[in-house]
């Protein structure tokens, strides 16, 4: 089945099975590896990309339901050159230890941020509760998000 849809800004035409989940078309067939796969059951949010600009888990969608539809992934939000405010402070809060889960961490909370700039802690958890990490505890994550919050929006 012929797929189009944007990834990263960028047109896609695949030729793919339609059974195909968007995780593994994302990392095997794009080289989009950033997007991480883990338990395969939406459970663990690592493998969390934007879809028409909402966090999904990438592991339950099947590729035949992206068409014509646009998607952002890690590498499209933010890279070693040029990373997202939430990825610079995440590191920098020491919110990432083995950085599995970073990736699905980082565009929940960018995502949450874009549509409530002012989030309150209970938010923020809230927010990032489809995401599983099992090395920092949660407290460094959160308090990075915390520190991003627009406490001037208004909101």
């Amino acid at each position: 089945m012929l797929v189009q849809f944007t990834a990263n800004n960028q047109p896609i035409k695949i030729d793919v099975d339609p059974d195909a989940i968007l995780a593994d078309v994302l990392r095997d067939r794009l080289g989009l590896k950033g997007t991480k796969i883990s338990c395969r059951e939406g459970e663990c949010g690592a493998c969390t990309v934007w879809l028409d600009g909402q966090p999904v888990n990438s592991c339950l969608i099947p590729v035949a339901k992206v068409e014509g539809r646009t998607i952002v992934t890690i590498e499209g939000l933010g890279n070693i050159e040029s990373p997202h405010p939430v990825q610079e402070r995440i590191a920098e809060y020491g919110g990432s230890q083995c950085g599995f889960c970073s990736p699905g961490f980082v565009m929940s909370a960018a995502a949450l941020l874009r549509d409530h700039p002012s989030a309150g802690r209970a938010e923020i958890v809230e927010g990032l509760s489809g995401n599983l990490c099992r090395c920092t505890g949660y407290v460094k994550i959160i308090a990075a998000v915390e520190s991003l919050v627009d406490r001037d929006s208004g909101e």
